[in-house]
């Protein structure tokens, strides 16, 4: 862990840099910049600008929202996010396995389930229940006896899964 301790470093001063310091930067760059080179030198937008401060009201009135609504179709109704989503469980082992690991926790809690119901009326497993729980269980085996992180096999079993 110890010798991870430069590239976390790395990644929080890139998040910090990006997240907030760029993004504020980048704002009041762009704000200065249309404003005093684009607007100031042309009469006709100083009518509907007439200082720099109006400027940064009108601009935040229209732009906000504006950018909460392509943020919002960016995350919930364009395929991007997906594609993006995709990749970053393709390239990241260990969310990967933890989604592989969900994944496998919902089939065995419903297979226990179905046992449990079952027991509690008193009734019986019969040989095909019993030869499904043996074969999942042989399947689990296999899979976490062959499976580490950087072989691939939590990938394998992301692109089939259904």
């Amino acid at each position: 862990m110890r010798e991870a301790i430069p590239f976390r470093a790395w990644f929080y001063f890139r998040m910090g840099w990006a997240t907030y310091f760029a993004f504020i930067f980048a704002a009041v760059n762009t704000l200065t910049v249309t404003y005093f080179l684009a607007i100031e030198n042309y009469p006709s937008l100083q009518v509907v600008f007439p200082s720099f401060a109006y400027y940064i009201v009108i601009v935040s009135l229209i732009g906000v929202p504006l950018l909460v609504a392509i943020g919002y179709i960016h995350f919930k109704k364009s395929q991007s996010y997906r594609a993006e989503s995709s990749v970053n469980y393709e390239s990241n082992p260990w969310a990967l396995r933890d989604l592989v690991n969900s994944e496998y926790n919902l089939v065995l809690s419903f297979k226990i389930l179905q046992m449990i119901t079952k027991l509690t009326k008193q009734e019986n497993l019969d040989q095909n229940e019993l030869d499904q729980i043996r074969e999942l269980e042989k399947e689990l085996k296999e899979f976490l006896e062959s499976r580490t992180v950087a072989n691939k096999k939590d990938l394998e079993f992301f692109k089939t899964w259904k």
